[in-house]
């Protein structure tokens, strides 16, 4: 359980940092449509951070693998998923929209886990 409050509070802080720096030192570097990918990528990196949370607080009332699948799959997600879309705006190559998907699929599957974990437990 330790392992997913500090990953949730540690991407949470990094998320902020990051929303600061795009906030202001990339105001005036980057046109409209790339300022808003960025900010996509804080948004979804900041959601699953906290998700990181019900991760630890389902791990700590349940024993089951798919719990901690999905933990790694929400960290996945955070790195390829906003990773690729900070990457993206800040250095314009296009290809790296094509990873974001992935980081995508990362998401959702780790919210199943999440919840066939939950359920597969049982009381």
């Amino acid at each position: 359980m330790k392992i997913w409050i500090a990953l949730g509070a540690g991407l949470a802080a990094l998320c902020v940092c990051l929303g600061a720096f795009g906030a202001h030192a990339l105001k005036t570097r980057l046109d409209a449509d790339m300022l808003a990918v960025f900010e996509t990528g804080a948004r979804y990196h900041m959601y699953h951070a906290l998700g990181l949370f019900a991760v630890a607080m389902a791990a700590s009332r349940y024993t089951h693998g798919a719990i901690t699948a999905s933990g790694w799959l929400l960290v996945a997600g955070i790195v390829i998923f906003s990773g690729s879309l900070y990457a993206l705006s800040i250095s314009g190559v296009k290809i790296l929209g094509a990873i974001t998907p992935i980081g995508g699929v990362c998401f959702i599957a780790g919210w199943i886990c999440l919840a066939y974990g939950v359920l597969a437990a049982g009381d």
